[in-house]
């Protein structure tokens, strides 16, 4: 370990994790290099965040051009990027989804989208989906069921929060199999309304259209759109919490655009401005004019620099078709690793949609997560960075950034094969 971040630890809690220790000294595209001259594959994207690479010159420009200009606002003064903003979402967002809350963080929007469906309904019922991960701080970490360690020792949480579950037809709730699945998890919720809240008293459904932190999951498309009609037919909001799945990570702006629904409110975060803090509660005008003036606000949220990088971002991924290089390596990654799922036994699933794609580690039928960790340590050791998801950690996360190309995947498979081999873990049927 680097002597600097030994000190450094002495310092820093215990509670934030930091997944290796590597200390960087520059970043470019997919590939950051140490302090040593050691240059690896970075296919995390700092948690599905630098979607248009490290450091894209055209996001590092607008970025110091508006920083030389003005920096802050705290809600004093309307400002360019943030106008240029607000037109760049319009055009990008599902139809009918034209009013803006800009904040700084995923937790933040989910927070914002929460409080909007309280105010607006009148209602209190919140109804999550038992895997989603939806933030940490109070309201959002009440949502969140990802895993225990987000809820252990905190509660009581928000008050009137239930949990069905998410279709994760790996590891299915409900002990079916995908070629017999009769929808278990829709009539569950049928029988929720009946014993736990009347569907009158629900203000909104919040979900994630591909399960993130829970472990990289695509629902049944029939599940999202069934969710849409009863959220339709009982009055109850539908929120999308986008905020890892949205800014083309699934090779559309919005993962919901590949199951055809239109959700009422919808968080978005991370791969807005490129690693600079900020996020959005997106929503229609009706919904958002019964927000009056002062029941939500923010200091720093919208802040100029963080716009003029968004509004970058959204050029960058139009200009340099990222959405269709999302798609075309994500099927390419996918296609690859099911070839590899045929050859090695520990491999149990692989799934995805564009560069947003899991790779279940199973031994003996099991979650592994002890092998997923000797694969990790192996990729790292050779120059390819990688995390693990899911509630028993054994689910890779790859999600490089959407400018990845061809040859940085072959690369990066490559390193990833090695390490099966290397570790023993991925044993061939």
């Amino acid at each position: 370990m680097n002597e600097r971040i030994a000190r450094a630890r002495e310092h820093l809690t215990d509670a934030l994790i930091i997944h290796t220790d590597i200390l960087v000294h520059k970043a470019e595209g997919v590939t950051v290099e140490d302090v040593n001259g050691k240059r690896y594959l970075d296919f995390t994207s700092g948690l599905a965040t630098t979607n248009t690479g490290h450091n894209h010159p055209a996001v590092v420009a607008a970025i110091r051009d508006q920083a030389s200009s003005f920096l802050h606002s705290g809600c004093i003064f309307y400002y360019e990027p943030l106008l240029a903003l607000c037109e760049a979402m319009n055009d990008i967002t599902p139809p009918g989804l034209d009013t803006f809350f800009f904040s700084n963080s995923g937790t933040e929007a989910v927070e914002g989208a929460i409080k909007l469906a309280r105010h607006y309904t009148g209602r209190q019922g919140i109804l999550a989906f038992t895997g989603g991960f939806h933030g940490r701080t109070y309201g959002a970490a009440s949502l969140t069921t990802s895993n225990i360690k987000y809820r252990a020792r905190y509660h009581p949480f928000l008050p009137s929060v239930y949990h069905s579950p998410y279709p994760y037809c790996f590891r299915c709730f409900f002990n079916q199999r995908p070629q017999t699945c009769s929808m278990d998890c829709l009539t569950y919720l049928e029988r929720f309304f009946q014993h736990l809240i009347p569907p009158e008293e629900i203000a909104c459904m919040i979900i994630e259209p591909v399960l993130g932190e829970g472990g990289y999951v695509v629902p049944p498309a029939g599940f999202l759109r069934k969710l849409r009609e009863i959220c339709t037919a009982r009055k109850i909001l539908l929120v999308l919490d986008e905020v890892q799945s949205g800014m083309g990570r699934t090779g559309r702006w919005f993962a919901s655009e590949h199951f055809d629904v239109v959700p009422d409110i919808m968080p978005v975060a991370k791969g807005i401005a490129s690693g600079l803090p900020l996020s959005v509660v997106v929503s229609r005008k009706e919904i958002m004019k019964k927000w009056p003036p002062g029941a939500h606000g923010t200091t720093f949220g919208g802040n100029p620099v963080s716009c003029a990088a968004a509004v970058a971002t959204i050029g960058v991924i139009r200009e340099e078709g990222l959405l269709e290089n999302a798609r075309t390596m994500g099927e390419y990654v996918l296609a690859r690793l099911r070839s590899l799922q045929e050859r090695y036994i520990c491999i149990g699933d692989v799934r995805g949609l564009g560069l947003m794609i899991g790779i279940e580690f199973v031994k003996e039928g099991r979650p592994d997560a002890e092998g997923i960790k000797r694969v990790l340590a192996s990729c790292l050791k050779r120059g390819l960075v990688m995390i693990e998801c899911g509630v028993d950690r054994n689910i890779i996360r790859l999600a490089p950034p959407l400018v990845v190309k061809k040859e940085e995947i072959d690369r990066g498979l490559g390193i990833f094969e090695e390490a099966l081999e290397e570790t023993g873990v991925g044993a061939c049927r």
